[in-house]
């Protein structure tokens, strides 16, 4: 009876609990059956190819308490040096001088900050909890077969899906307009633009919110930018939660970019070659900890990106103190000289924005801005703009796709430091 069943039939019967042995042979032969799902023989080549290509022998391996496997790679055998444009690289292994030091551009305030952030407890990732790297190597999330089954598209596995100029406008239950600029993605920034941009940096804090679907995900970043709208350019860091990408609700350290507006090429992490790690301490994609919670202390990540003078990488830096890696020039056509604009802030991704129902996925800790600091926030923003000195921004405006669903606030009066406050739970009374 087994033996005479098609593909199609052994596929519904996928949810029975009991299989006949020849039922088995048939799903041998028409796919693999993994959790109650039945992939094609061709999604499986597909993710053992890409699963090739990703994967590094490890000098060491280390087993995270929170699930993840990090396998410490050789520095001069890691991902980026697939990438066509840098078969040839010559590893910058440190910036070419130290843009830490800004004590002549540094307020009161921000050196009383400092102070403070040496004595309390530091954002750390969950996984150096079990061990550490090796100089000389890098250490990588390693990516599992789950993963990349579990991906619409194991081609763009790691990507964003590329949206176009939107165009599209969502009827708010207070009956005005709300203008979508890309497709299935609702930002709540702080913009600068008007300048050449060589670097931006800021602190945000970081929160564990709620995403409701695993293809949608919430980021809160600091992201350069340059180019049009339908293929920019940009270069990003900050906090992410992306069950799509790994695999879980957990609040994760990130890099991206992309070359055109994520149609074809960049990626989060070193998911696909691009970005060339230099520090043995940082594990990109991985879990970061503590998490700030309501009524409890605001802790944050430091993410500061810097076009290097001489070399013109876009770097990372960590902390004002980890040096992570860059971006070569060659990745880009307009980022490689400078960028046209800076972006603070919030994203969700769900093909529920502009939508009724709309999604229920939170951006920053969930909560609409609030100065009281109950939201989501990001501090002391700063820029390079035809100057090597950080400066904060002098001129800047908040953007928001759906105000009712998402929202931000920008403080500047009496305060010495501006504070951009952002966020929002999606799906509420004023956006059903």
């Amino acid at each position: 009876m087994g033996k005479g069943l098609s593909c199609g039939e052994v596929i519904r019967l996928r949810g029975m609990m009991v299989i006949m042995v020849g039922v088995t042979v048939i799903l041998i032969r028409c796919g693999l059956l993994v959790e109650g799902n039945v992939f094609s023989k061709q999604k499986i080549l597909d993710v053992e190819r890409k699963l090739t290509q990703l994967r590094r022998p490890a000098v060491k391996t280390i087993q995270s308490e929170d699930g993840d496997i990090i396998d410490c790679i050789d520095i001069y055998k890691q991902l980026a040096f697939d990438h066509p444009a840098l078969r040839n690289h010559t590893i910058q292994m440190a910036p070419t001088y130290d843009l830490t030091k800004e004590t002549k551009t540094m307020t009161k305030m921000d050196r009383l900050k400092k102070r403070s952030e040496q004595s309390s407890v530091t954002v750390k990732q969950t996984w150096q909890k079990s061990g550490s790297c090796p100089q000389g190597t890098i250490p990588v999330r390693r990516i599992r077969k789950k993963d990349l089954l579990r991906a619409s598209s194991v081609k763009d596995y790691g990507r964003k899906k590329h949206s176009t100029l939107s165009g599209h406008v969502a009827e708010s239950s207070d009956n005005k307009s709300v203008y979508l600029l890309r497709a299935n993605h609702s930002k709540a920034i702080l913009l600068t633009e008007g300048y050449r941009y060589t670097g931006a940096k800021g602190d945000i804090k970081v929160c564990a919110p709620s995403v409701e679907l695993d293809d949608e995900y919430t980021t809160s970043q600091v992201c350069l930018i340059n180019g049009p709208s339908f293929a920019f350019e940009s270069v990003e860091s900050g906090w992410a939660v992306n069950p799509s990408v790994y695999g879980d609700r957990n609040t994760r350290f990130f890099v991206y970019w992309t070359a055109d507006g994520s149609k074809q090429t960049g990626c989060f992490d070193l998911t696909c070659p691009g970005f060339v790690q230099t520090s043995h301490e940082i594990a990109l994609g991985a879990a970061i900890y503590p998490i700030s919670v309501p009524d409890g202390l605001p802790y944050e990540i430091i993410v500061y990106i810097f076009k290097d003078p001489v070399t013109s990488n876009w770097w990372v830096q960590y902390g004002e103190r980890i040096n992570i890696g860059y971006w070569p020039p060659e990745l880009f056509f307009a980022l490689s000289y400078h960028a046209t604009g800076v972006e603070w802030g919030g994203e969700v991704y769900s093909s529920r924005v502009g939508t009724t129902p709309h999604t229920k996925t939170d951006m920053g800790n969930g909560r609409f801005a609030s100065t009281a600091g109950f939201s989501g926030v990001i501090t002391r923003m700063r820029i390079h703009d035809n100057s090597p000195a950080l400066k904060i921004p002098e001129w800047v405006e908040t953007y928001m796709d759906e105000f009712n669903c998402y929202d931000a606030i920008y403080v500047e009066d009496y305060v010495e430091d501006p504070e951009f406050y952002y966020g929002g739970p999606g799906r509420n009374y004023k956006c059903p």
